[in-house]
């Protein structure tokens, strides 16, 4: 059941919270094992981007930083506690649908949650999950 539900702009906010955060952070790492603020090539940085996003929110109930900062966090649709499988399935599997349709999966999301009473995107149905502005502990 989704329950008081995060929509468009706070959930873009949250995003570019954390990109600047990550960008200055990782920078700092990129400078020390590589000598360079941006790090072009697959490195070790794009891993701990992904690490990030895949496990702060199993750790943290749903919040990364940018979303706590916003008062916003993901929360599974059946009130269960988020786990590795579901964000593999919310981060991983809904990315390689992204780059399979060429970014047009990411605009139809960005509708989705504009336009949707649930506000859920495609990730969001694939995982089971929903972002809502709910402190943990009213459906987990």
């Amino acid at each position: 059941m989704v329950n008081n539900p995060a929509g468009f702009w706070v959930r873009l906010g949250a995003s570019i919270v954390d990109t600047i955060l990550l960008t200055i952070v990782f920078g700092f790492v990129g400078l020390i094992i590589y000598n360079q603020f941006f790090v072009e090539d697959f490195s070790v940085i794009d891993i701990l981007d992904m690490l990030y996003f895949l496990l702060l929110p199993i750790f943290w109930y749903g919040y990364t930083v940018g979303k706590r900062v916003s008062g916003i966090r993901i929360a599974r649709i059946d009130g269960e506690k988020l786990g590795l499988g579901t964000m593999l399935l919310r981060d991983v599997v809904a990315g390689v649908i992204y780059l399979i349709t060429f970014g047009i999966g990411v605009i139809v999301s960005a509708f989705m949650v504009g336009l949707r009473e649930d506000k859920r995107s495609i990730h969001d149905f694939i995982a089971g999950t929903y972002v809502t502005y709910d402190e943990p502990g009213y459906e987990e």
